[in-house]
């Protein structure tokens, strides 16, 4: 249903010209007024600017990466000179892109051609079918992956697969599945190219379980970290350096296709600097990251963090690097001893009594260093701990104007969040609760649940706060799940987690994914907002986000994404103005070059056709299935006509798909 923001903001267009423009707005034909000519200019659009001043717009100027102007129509094609690229959107609505607070995309990157998304898939029964043909094509020694945000409660069967149905699929082939932060399944290839037997012992802080007999099943637990499971999916073979560079680019591509334009790498365990880097920085070099990327560097091995960092200080310059990757300081783990692993199927683990010490060890070289901080924490008892070490360092060396910041906070408390706001600390929010929820609830109760993360408390005290996915192992990399968590307090399996009070509306939760991020990698006002002088980043979502309904916000893409001024991906109308196409995933045998990714995107007649089409069908009023556009609501309802609302006399008619 429309809204009054998406009524005003369609009325803009039509009205006065932008305030944001560089130049005056009157006619420069008139006036004797020498406009610079764009690069490019997109008009007829319905752009979202998040810019207060001006806070909707019909049309964008692009000039050397950044806005030029920002207005109507009139105005902007005032600047498209004989060289200016002009693109037409056709009454689009445009958003800023997207901006990750957490992604762990260079880890994520050099594996992805190797790994079979489950993310999004709706069935189990489709899943194994993905597995067993991605099997069926897979060449020895090498295995199948499969990794990344999926739960039992996305499935319409509730349950993950068991050992024997992975042994059946794959009597030989090695398996390994890595379920969120809690478990891995390994059929038994696997347990064979891992070399877990009857004498394997347990590893600190993991369980191998085992039969009556004492042999490993297949089953890894974490308890309570998942060192076990990262450790024995290291074990597997990696793809050589040209192919990492390949599955990196992949790996943009999708997010690209998600409507991100920027992130904030969180490091991540296993991921050597500056080894694991090389990749990376090459494609920096080479000026082929579609994706502006922020980077933390994460300690590499307990009790000896105090070395890296003393080595990292000396040898590498926070915010050294370009606006597409830059250092952005330390973290997410600072001292193994203060992480407080988020599996909620397991207790609240308590930190170490030599936690502090450790932790004020670090937290001293890198205020003394001015290198920001972020710190991963699930817990408020943690938290407080940790709040404890800030403020003891604080009273010598002041961390004000340093943004560092805690990620997760799932269970944060009112004290502690006064607490971070005096020492002008913030808070990185992630989905994982979209995932995890059923979890939490069944541990700790609804009534705790209501507000885990508090994320609308957090807003309400002023304290810096945004949002990202901790992908690619621990949740879904998709932006549009969180938005959805955040706007409609649901899990990805449907459970409502809060009550309308905690949800927030769709601007406050688009600025959490946009303007609001760039505080935690420094870079306010330059990105973020469609205004005169940001760095040129936006997309056109593949449905109006004002005005579609809730339920489909999660299933959202981008249609149109621009990074700097250049159209990084293209689909729909707009495919042919696509820049930016990779070539094949690599090896020949990768999952991507059938799935893709998110939802088995790359099949929407096959695996992935329930999962992409499901929301609609749920919510189409039809007695039987339509045959004549196969329930393809989501054209129909972003449409201007009047089954856009659905309150209306055409909207309670129920089938869309006359309008399509």
């Amino acid at each position: 249903m429309p809204t009054r923001r998406t009524f005003i903001g369609a009325a803009s267009g039509l009205m006065l010209p932008g305030f944001s423009s560089a130049f005056a707005a009157d006619d420069p034909a008139s006036k004797g007024v020498t406009r610079v000519s764009a690069d490019l200019v997109l008009h007829h659009g319905l752009f979202t600017t998040l810019d207060r001043t001006n806070p909707t717009a019909s049309a964008v100027a692009i000039r050397n990466g950044k806005f030029l102007a920002v207005g109507n129509d009139n105005e902007i094609m005032a600047h498209a000179g004989p060289n200016t690229r002009v693109i037409d959107l056709k009454g689009r609505r445009v958003l800023p892109g997207l901006i990750d607070n957490h992604l762990h995309i260079i880890r994520g990157g050099l594996n992805f051609n190797m790994e079979l998304r489950w993310d999004g898939v709706r069935s189990l029964a489709d899943a194994m079918s993905m597995l067993k043909r991605q099997v069926a094509i897979t060449p020895p020694p090498q295995w199948v992956r499969v990794v990344g945000g999926f739960t039992e409660h996305q499935f319409a069967e509730k349950r993950l697969p068991t050992i024997d149905e992975l042994n059946a699929v794959a009597p030989d082939t090695p398996v390994f599945l890595l379920h969120l932060y809690d478990r891995a399944i390994l059929n038994g290839a696997a347990l064979r190219a891992v070399g877990y037997t009857k004498d394997t012992p347990n590893p600190p802080g993991g369980e191998i379980l085992r039969d009556a007999n004492g042999n490993p099943t297949g089953l890894l637990l974490a308890k309570p970290n998942a060192g076990i499971l990262y450790a024995t999916l290291a074990k597997g073979p990696k793809l050589p350096f040209e192919y990492q560079v390949n599955s990196t680019r992949h790996f943009m591509r999708e997010l690209n296709r998600l409507g991100v334009t920027g992130a904030i790498d969180a490091g991540g365990g296993f991921q050597n600097y500056p080894e694991d880097y090389a990749v990376i920085q090459k494609l920096s070099d080479e000026g082929q990251l579609t994706i502006r990327l922020a980077y933390n560097l994460f300690t590499q091995k307990p009790k000896q963090e105090k070395e890296d960092f003393l080595n990292w200080t000396q040898t590498s310059k926070y915010k050294q690097g370009d606006d597409y990757f830059r250092h952005n300081g330390a973290g997410e783990m600072l001292v193994f001893s203060a992480a407080d692993f988020e599996d909620f199927r397991q207790p609240r683990p308590d930190m170490p009594p030599e936690m502090e010490g450790e932790l004020e060890g670090v937290v001293r070289i890198l205020a003394q260093n001015r290198w920001p901080w972020r710190l991963h924490s699930t817990y408020d008892e943690t938290i407080s701990r940790s709040l404890d070490v800030f403020e003891r360092v604080n009273q010598d060396i002041p961390l004000q104007g340093l943004n560092w910041f805690f990620d997760h906070a799932e269970t944060i408390s009112d004290q502690s969040i006064d607490r971070i706001a005096a020492l002008g600390g913030g808070i990185a929010v992630q989905h994982r609760m979209a995932y995890q929820g059923e979890y939490f609830v069944e541990r700790y109760g609804l009534g705790a649940a209501e507000a885990t993360p508090p994320v609308k408390k957090i807003l309400d005290k002023g304290v810096k706060v945004s949002a990202g996915t901790d992908a690619t192992r621990v949740a879904s990399y998709n932006p549009w799940v969180s938005l959805s968590w955040l706007i409609t307090g649901k899990t990805v399996g449907g459970s409502r987690l809060y009550p309308q009070r905690n949800c927030l509306d769709r601007e406050t939760a688009l600025r959490m994914w946009t303007e609001n991020v760039t505080w935690f990698s420094n870079e306010e006002g330059k990105k973020g907002r469609i205004a005169v002088g940001q760095l040129a980043d936006l997309i056109v979502p593949s449905r109006d986000f004002f005005s579609c309904s809730e339920d489909e916000i999660s299933h959202l893409t981008s249609d149109l994404t621009v990074v700097g001024g250049k159209m990084v991906y293209g689909a729909g109308d707009f495919s042919a103005l696509d820049e930016n196409v990779p070539p094949p995933a690599m090896p020949d045998w990768s999952p991507v070059r059938t799935f893709k990714g998110y939802a088995a995107w790359g099949e929407p007649e096959g695996a992935g056709k329930n999962s992409l089409r499901r929301t609609a069908i749920n919510l189409c009023g039809c007695a039987n299935s339509c045959g004549v556009h196969g329930h393809d609501h989501a054209t129909a309802w972003s449409s201007k006509l009047p089954i856009s609302d659905l309150k209306s006399f055409w909207g309670a008619l129920g089938c869309a798909c006359w309008a399509v």
